[in-house]
Parts: structure tokens; sequence; C-alpha cells
């Protein structure tokens, strides 16, 4: 709030955090459902997780720079509202197609919440202290991964599907209804690089520092091999292990509860591990996660697999959004939108690929990717990590 603490606006960024990614999972325990209904095949119907995650990376070209000039907080604030919208076409779709006119439309507004949301704590939170800050914030988006899952399934299983997306317009319209009539209390840090300028070329300024290139790359990957597993696990449980689509949603959700034993423990395993320790172990917990997967015999072992992943998840992501809001400080908006652009494409990619791969070689093919490459990925990370600190960049391990 305007000359207070930052703790009230940030509760208020995680409940539309929680918003905005509980339409990201809602339809991974879907697939199996919208293939039957529509009479399309898994890849296909996977499509309504490719285009929201398309839409969202896309429309960061947009936000970033708009949220750098107008305001982040009221930017977001008007975006949360618009969401409702798409998830109402969902609800009410007849057509495939128009499903994913739906998806596309949630996915564009939805683009203006959590990256947003980053650079105003980036712009108010010293860095040493931005680690946890950006935990708890987390707490939103890991509760709203979670219950996307667990809401999809269970509806799907319980009185339809489309109910799913009607409870998710109701929350949009909430929390969107909140910020709104609490916009004119909260400070904003207005850019004044941009102002004068063509509207995209903060993002080409972005682009042109060496470190945002790494982190921005590094995004992209993860979210392919994290989310186009992750994708596939409730209709590979719901096919390997026989298990009704509210049970695999809800195995799938346990995904939250580990991201928040993370997001609880933040301050100390930042201090005990340090920023290269927690990219490298996040790394093999998610390879450790996938290979459980792949071969879980029972639902038991595959819901410690999700815990697991999620715990692993955050280990190597909060470190990436730690150094998203330090790219670029005077385009703060502009970078962590360029990060939750390649983010989300990445995401797209993996999952469009995962989707192919499934129909070539079976579900259970998709795993054995991500669990050879995500290691190697965080090792390679970690490995730049060093050099940069060397150098006297970001906070020391």
């Amino acid at each position: 709030m305007k000359g207070g603490s930052t703790t009230p606006v940030i509760f208020m960024l995680a409940l539309a955090a929680f918003a905005s990614t509980t339409a990201f999972r809602i339809c991974d325990p879907l697939l199996p459902v919208l293939a039957q209904e529509f009479g399309v095949r898994t890849a296909q119907a996977s499509y309504a997780v490719t285009v929201f995650s398309v839409a969202y990376g896309v429309m960061q070209f947009f936000y970033g720079p708009v949220g750098d000039r107008y305001g982040k907080f009221h930017t977001l604030a008007c975006a949360t509202l618009g969401c409702a919208a798409g998830s109402l076409i969902v609800a009410s779709a007849p057509t495939f197609e128009l499903l994913l006119v739906g998806r596309f439309l949630a996915g564009a507004t939805a683009a203006g919440i959590v990256p947003l949301s980053m650079a105003w704590i980036g712009d108010h939170v010293p860095y040493e202290q931005r680690q946890a800050t950006l935990a708890r914030f987390l707490l939103g988006t890991i509760t709203g991964m979670a219950s996307g899952q667990v809401l999809g399934g269970g509806f799907a299983d319980l009185i339809g599907w489309r109910w799913a997306f009607v409870a998710l317009a109701c929350v949009y319209l909430g929390v969107g209804a909140l910020l709104i009539s609490r916009r004119h209390l909260v400070t904003e840090t207005l850019s004044t690089a941009s102002r004068g300028a063509r509207f995209l070329s903060p993002l080409w300024q972005v682009l042109l520092v060496p470190w945002a290139r790494v982190v921005l790359l590094t995004v992209f990957l993860e979210g392919a091999l994290v989310f186009g597993a992750l994708a596939f696990v409730p209709a590979y449980l719901h096919e390997h292990l026989g298990l009704p689509v509210s049970w695999a949603g809800a195995i799938g959700g346990l995904f939250g509860l580990g991201a928040m034993g993370y997001a609880l423990r933040a301050n100390q395993l930042v201090r005990r591990l340090g920023e290269r320790r927690l990219v490298f172990f996040g790394g093999c917990l998610l390879s450790l996660a996938c290979a459980t997967f792949w071969l879980a015999p029972t639902w038991g072992v595959a819901a410690a697999g999700s815990v697991v992943c999620g715990f692993g998840y955050y280990l190597l992501h909060a470190v990436l959004q730690t150094n998203a809001t330090q790219m670029a400080p005077a385009m703060r908006g502009t970078a962590v939108a360029l990060f939750a652009s390649c983010l989300f494409l990445g995401q797209s990619v993996g999952v469009a690929g995962a989707g192919l791969l499934a129909d070539l070689a079976g579900l259970a093919a998709v795993f054995p990717v991500s669990m050879v490459l995500l290691p190697l990925l965080a090792a390679t990370f970690a490995w730049r990590l060093r050099f940069r600190r060397a150098a006297g960049y970001g906070a020391p391990d």
C-alpha cells in the first residue's frame, strides 16, 4: 500500500495468481474426456493446453511494455476481469474449435497477471529479500496449479467438465473486482526508459543483455521438458493404472503440495544451499519424478512422484524467477513478461511435441525424454551461475 508494507499488496497479487494459474492445469485431467466428447485424438485434445500457452506467451509482448508504461498493478487487475469471458466461452462451447477459441482468449488475458505481479515485487522488494518474498507470492500460483487439476477432474466425474469453467469464471470475477477496488491504494513504479520509444523497442533492449538470453533460453527449455511430461500425467495414470479421471487429476494436483513445501521453507533452503545447488538438486528431483510417473506400479507411488515433481520444479524455477526480476531493472515489467513468454511458449512446444510422441509411441514415451534432459539443463544453468557469481553479480552462494 502507499507508504506502507508491501504484504497486503503481495497477498492480493497471490490471489490474482491463484485465479490465473488455476486455468493452466485445468485441462490436464480432461484430455481423455474432451477426446471422447468431441471425437478427437488425445494429441488433438492437448491443443486445449497448447493454445492457452501460446496465447499466454505471445501476449507478453503486449503486457510487458503496457505494465511498464501505465502501471503493473492496474494492468493486471483489468486482465483478471477479462479472463472470465474466455472461461465462459469454453463452458458453453458446442464444438472443439470454439472451445479452443475460449482457451486462447483465457490465455491471452491471464498473461498479464503473474509476470506483472513478479515485476511489481521486483520494483518494491530488495534483491536479498526477493526470493523469499517471491516464495510467499508463489503460494498463490502453486495453490492455483493444484486446484486446476483437482477442479478439472472432480467436476468431470461429478457434474460435468463444463461446470469447472463456470466455477473458474466466478473466481476470476471475484478476484478481479477486489483488485479493481484497491488499485488506487497501490504504489506504482512507472518506467521512463521506454517513453517516447517505439512500443516494442524495450523488448529488443532486454534481449541485448547476454544474461537475459541465458535465463530466457533456460526457462523455455524448462517449460518444454517439465510441462510436456506433466500435462500427460493424468491421462497416463488413467490409461496405465485404470484410475478414474478425478483420481488421476488429484494425483497430478499433488504437484502443488511439493511446491508448497518449497515455498514454506524457501528462506532456509536459499540460505543453506545457495542458488547453484538449488538449481542442480531441482533438476535431479524432476528427473526422479519423471521416472516415477513412467514406472509407477501403484497410484501411491505416482502420488509420491507428483509431490517430488512440485518440490523439484520450484527449486529450479524459483532461482530462474529471481534472476528474471533482475535481468533489466529499468524495464522490469518487459523483462519479466519476456521470461513468462519463453516459459509458456516452451510449454506449448513441449505439450505439442509430447502429444505427437504419445500418438506415435504411446503415452509412456513422453517421460524418458524429460527424465534424461532435465538434469542436464539444470547442471548447465548452475554452471553459468557459477561464472556470473564470480563476476560479482547476483546473490552469493
